[in-house]
């Protein structure tokens, strides 16, 4: 579809460091961004008029290689631009270190199930009137150092602005900042101000206007989620500001630029991605407002082929309407299972095509993907790797399947990676454990579809909402996961999957098991039994993940909080 500026009239900017909307653009990492894609297709099924805003990423996020004994290396991860997206015509310019640096954007249309479409903007300074330094500057998404992040977030705030508005977005009322990243979006909104009332520096009185046109959410309570610059590098880079550095609620003690506090004290509604998130943030931030809207997942993309051929059948308006999910109670068992085992069938098929391995259909299988990363723990079902082991061999046979990237600067995630390949080893003869590589939108379906039951094992309270268990849930996985994020609104024990929780006995003489032994405890005498000997019950609770989580925790729902709640308030 060609746009003309009459056909301009989005409301909403949605900015976001990364935008994962189809396996072919490697333009994501992980969670933020598989979220901000869900979250423009949950907008243009709904008709909501936003506009996407993000960088090209020219070289991807990383291809991953694992030795033989676990260790990761990297290579960049590059894609077709041309093939997937359209150039648009408009260029525009920001000022880096005194240079103008020359900004192209490419569009994106996702179009939603009534035929709306959300365009979706990517920055790319890769031109050559630019040097080669600014030409890199939209290549790697979190590569360099801190002045080059420095100089992305500036090209991904200042830049996109200015780039929406040579594109012809007059109508934009809300932009809404997906963590710190383009929070320098408030300087341009800042000097718009005044340029408008002929001014040529930004004053206080600018503040409160452009506070009411920002929508901050913040996805992470860790550090490294939080970036912030010391005003040395951010006076260098950005320019010697200092209207802009006067301004109440930019400046960290007069020295530090950060991003995140720059994000909180100019947005006019904060959020974060799940009930007990948000009650972290307001601990971390005290002092702000800080509601909260947990994450979802977009249903019609996340549901397998087996599973979107049974809602149809039973439960055909799903699509429009994800709460009709809820009836997936009446939904006969055994339609259930075979739907099951067909997305199960298709995962050990793309095992077996990359490792060699023949995963046996009737093993419990239990999956975990996610970031590799030290919080993540996903070592912690290797604790005890001889209890595991009698576990497999006495209640019911166990296999598992990872995946997940390290970033390449993060030691300790790939020393973790390192570990899972360690005491798979160990495990050998006795419960095949797989590490499949290059964790992507692809393999994410295949994982959550197709294994049997979920693990998740952050250290609480620094798992803000995670989304790969609700994709579970869709396709009727049941969770073991601690109780953080969104598990703790999703968790019903025994009937939407188990929670692993520490025993906080106060009585002296009694044992307090760890998160491991709990692990072994619910494994040995809850799940496997339900498996092996009571499918049917089994079977019961992966109809209530579906019924009960699965119409709750999708982007549909959680659209329509954003739309009330923090973008059509008035």
């Amino acid at each position: 579809m060609n746009r003309n500026k009459k056909d301009r009239n989005q409301t909403v900017a949605y900015f976001s460091m990364e935008i994962g909307i189809d396996n072919n653009l490697h333009t994501y990492s992980g969670g933020l961004g598989v979220l901000a894609g869900d979250t423009l297709r949950a907008a243009a099924d709904l008709n909501v008029p936003l506009v996407g805003l993000t960088l090209i990423h020219r070289q991807g996020y990383l291809r991953q290689k694992l030795s033989a004994d676990g260790w990761q290396t990297e290579e960049p991860d590059p894609w077709e631009i041309e093939q997937f997206l359209q150039a648009e015509s408009p260029r525009i310019s920001v000022i880096i270190e005194g240079r103008q640096v020359q900004v192209k954007a490419w569009r994106y249309d996702v179009r939603g199930i009534r035929g709306f479409e959300v365009p979706v903007y990517f920055l790319d300074t890769n031109l050559p009137e630019n040097t080669e330094f600014d030409r890199s500057l939209t290549d790697f998404l979190y590569g360099g150092d801190e002045h080059y992040r420095l100089c992305q977030e500036i090209i991904l705030g200042v830049g996109g602005v200015r780039m929406l508005r040579a594109l012809g977005y007059e109508h934009l009322k809300i932009f809404h900042l997906n963590e710190g990243h383009s929070a320098l979006l408030i300087l341009e909104l800042l000097d718009e101000e005044a340029r408008r009332n002929l001014r040529e520096a930004i004053a206080d009185s600018d503040k409160e206007t452009v506070r009411n046109k920002c929508v901050f959410t913040t996805h992470t309570p860790v550090p490294a989620g939080h970036d912030q610059f010391p005003i040395d590098l951010v006076k260098r880079v950005l320019g010697d500001r200092n209207d802009f550095f006067a301004l109440d609620g930019v400046l960290y003690e007069g020295r530090i630029l950060n991003m995140t506090g720059l994000a909180l004290n100019f947005s006019r509604y904060v959020n974060g991605v799940a009930r007990k998130h948000g009650e972290i943030s307001r601990l971390m931030y005290a002092g702000y407002e800080i509601e909260s809207i947990t994450n979802g997942v977009h249903a019609a993309t996340w549901v397998s082929e087996p599973f979107r051929e049974l809602f149809d059948r039973y439960m055909p308006i799903w699509r429009q309407d994800n709460f009709s999910l809820r009836y997936a109670l009446s939904i006969p068992k055994m339609e259930i299972w075979l739907a099951h085992l067909r997305a199960k069938r298709k995962l050990l098929a793309y095992v077996r095509e990359k490792t060699g391995v023949d995963l046996d259909e009737n093993t419990l299988t239990i999956g975990f993907a996610r970031r590799a990363t030290a919080y993540k723990r996903a070592n912690l079902l290797f604790s005890d790797i001889d209890r595991l082991r009698k576990i497999s061999q006495e209640s019911g046979a166990l296999q598992i399947i990872y995946a997940g990237k390290a970033h390449p600067r993060d030691i300790p995630g790939k020393e973790l990676i390192k570990q899972i390949f360690q005491a798979k080893m160990k495990l050998a003869g006795d419960i095949e454990v797989i590490y499949l590589e290059n964790y992507d939108l692809h393999l994410g379906a295949l994982m959550t579809a197709g294994v049997d039951l979920w693990l998740n094992t952050p250290q609480p309270p620094l798992e803000a909402s995670g989304t790969s268990g609700m994709k579970a849930c869709l396709n009727g996985v049941p969770n073991l996961s601690v109780l953080d994020g969104w598990w703790v609104e999703g968790h019903l024990e025994g009937l939407t999957g188990w929670a692993i929780e520490e025993n906080t006995s106060n009585q002296k003489d009694e044992v307090k098991p760890g998160e491991a032994e709990v692990i072994y405890e619910k494994l040995e005498t809850k799940i496997i039994p339900i498996y092996y000997k009571r499918k049917s019950q089994f079977i019961d609770i992966m109809a209530h993940c579906i019924a009960i989580n699965g119409s709750f925790f999708n982007t549909q729902r959680m659209m329509q909080e954003y739309v009330l709640n923090a973008y059509f308030t008035d």
